[in-house]
């Protein structure tokens, strides 16, 4: 197996965990939980599902590299770098669309599949990249402090229509509108 290989199982693993993680919440909520899987239906809570999935399949990612002997290079850079990106791209296409057409599941779902594709390529390209300095330490701060975001605007949302949740006309996990 090699590298392509992988980032083509990696669409695959990622696009279907997006799912169960979407729900994962609601099945078991708490407050760990809160941090990692959305917990409305907001839009910026939905963002989690991509940050997530990619970090979640991350572990299996490296495993694979290692057992087939692929040389490899930027892996927690990229771990921490690539869905960010990936949200950005995201919001940019998707927020347009949605002012204009509102909430539609389809559109939803195969922005998400795009943007999958991309973080894969992305993914591939930087692992192939020549080792950038600081890395690791790059990497391992930059998705803690990712989550550190998450968990405080679960908790702390800004009144945004990005945070609303239309479902539970209510904003983050407890903030419910008056």
């Amino acid at each position: 197996m090699n590298l392509k290989a992988i980032k083509i199982i990696g669409f695959f693993v990622i696009f279907l965990l997006c799912f169960p993680f979407h729900f994962l919440y609601d099945w078991l909520p708490n407050s760990l939980f809160s941090i990692f899987f959305p917990i409305n239906e907001s839009i910026w809570e939905h963002m989690k599902l991509i940050y997530t999935s990619f970090v979640f399949y991350g572990i299996f990612d490296y495993l694979l590299l290692k057992k087939n002997k692929i040389v490899f290079n930027n892996f927690l850079i990229q771990l921490f770098l690539i869905p960010i990106i990936a949200i950005f791209i995201y919001l940019i296409i998707f927020i347009p669309i949605y002012k204009i057409i509102g909430e539609n599941m389809i559109v939803s779902i195969g922005l998400l599949a795009i943007v999958i594709l991309i973080e894969q390529i992305l993914s591939y390209f930087i692992l192939q990249y020549k080792e950038i300095k600081y890395q690791n330490i790059i990497g391992i701060i930059g998705i803690i402090l990712i989550y550190i975001i998450f968990g405080y605007l679960t908790y702390k949302p800004i009144e945004n229509y990005i945070f609303y949740d239309i479902v539970k006309d209510k904003y983050g996990i407890n903030i419910y509108i008056k």
